[in-house]
């Protein structure tokens, strides 16, 4: 196991930024997901981490250890990417030992690890078949023995799994995120699928445009997005937006009249210097409810359509001006049109600014575990 450090990282093609004084510790152990939309530079991270990037600018180390001008194939990693990379005239086994015959470790020796690595991904009865052989699970398990024989010091994964399909996807983070459990080391993923990021991560770093948009657990991410990107980009549905102006600010948090209609107080730190001026309430498809005496925030919602998927519904609408997206407050099927009446706790609201800041919460929100 080893612990990564970001100081500064910053990349550049020319005059062109990439990365922007990117400052992150990684610590030993840890499984941490990079995400975020095309273009922010997940990937272009984790190759620089990899050493297949040269840095432009700040300091990298790995288990405390300067790196920046150390070669990849010096730095003990094990990578894993997209494209499998097999070598189709060579088996299981071969593809398997390749790196120790190239690092030039015994017979016994890299029969042992290519064993051990075979036993542990449950491949060991693949070990006499071509990549031609295998389906694209069996394969991903493969590419990932050949990073496991080497016992790097950290794993980087990037976007592993974008050429299964949804079922294999599914087994596959399962797969992982055991292997995460059993080695114990240090594990750094690149995806642009959320869904991926929370299942699988004890710490998300979101990346947008270069730069770093916040780092948290799962949870903290979900629950205290630092920005409107970050409440927008976690969560499937995303969480809705609705337009408003704080009318007060008070101890207890500040006033928001919504373009909705509503008037509802939201518990959040106050800032006078905010009244008068524009804002955004979110709210996450699963917070709302049925209307009750102590749910504050009422809307009415005109239903354009609505999503059975078994065990959830989900409605989509307009409340006035702006579409919304709500969870059936019941198991019972929604109509696909008329209104229906929604409402939600304003613990469970979150209050964005002008320029995309989150207003920090008081308190835990009504739903948090």
């Amino acid at each position: 196991m080893a612990n990564v450090r970001l100081e500064g990282l910053n990349k550049a093609y020319g005059t062109i930024q990439i990365l922007r004084n990117i400052d992150l510790t990684i610590d030993h152990g840890e499984f941490v997901v990079f995400v975020g939309p095309s273009g922010s530079g997940k990937s272009t991270l984790l190759r620089m981490i990899g050493g297949l990037e040269p840095i432009s600018g700040g300091r990298l180390f790995i288990d405390n250890e300067l790196v920046n001008d150390v070669d990849a194939a010096d730095r003990n990693l094990g990578m894993v990417f997209q494209s499998y990379a097999l070598y189709p005239h060579m088996t299981v086994r071969e593809n398997l030992a390749f790196p120790l015959r190239m690092a030039k470790a015994t017979k016994a020796e890299i029969g042992k690890r290519v064993a051990e690595a075979a036993s542990l991904l449950q491949i060991d009865h693949l070990l006499d078949r071509k990549p031609r052989q295998l389906s694209g699970g069996q394969r991903q398990r493969v590419a990932i023995g050949r990073a496991i024989v080497r016992e790097p010091k950290v794993f980087l994964f990037d976007e592993p799994l974008s050429n299964l399909d949804t079922e294999l996807r599914v087994q596959m983070r399962v797969q992982i995120a055991k292997l995460h459990e059993q080695l114990g080391n240090t594990m750094i993923y690149v995806t642009h699928d959320q869904v991926e990021a929370m299942t699988m991560a004890d710490k998300i770093v979101v990346l947008k445009d270069g730069n770093i948009e916040q780092v948290g657990s799962p949870h903290e991410l979900y629950h205290y997005p630092a920005s409107r990107f970050v409440a927008g980009f976690i969560g499937s549905p995303k969480m809705n937006f609705l337009g408003g102006h704080i009318e007060a600010a008070h101890e207890t948090g500040v006033e928001v009249r919504l373009d909705a209609g509503s008037t509802v107080s939201v518990p959040v730190r106050p800032d006078q210097l905010l009244v008068g001026k524009p804002i955004t309430l979110g709210i996450r498809p699963d917070d709302f409810s049925q209307p009750a005496e102590d749910k504050e925030i009422a809307l009415e919602l005109d239903v354009d359509f609505v999503e059975h998927l078994g065990s959830v519904t989900y409605i989509y609408g307009n409340a006035g001006k702006e579409a919304v997206v709500a969870k059936a407050p019941r198991l019972e099927p929604a109509k696909r049109s008329g209104k229906v009446r929604l409402a939600a706790s304003p613990a469970d609201c979150h209050l964005f600014t002008a320029n995309g800041k989150a207003l920090q919460r008081l308190h835990a929100p009504a739903n948090w575990s």
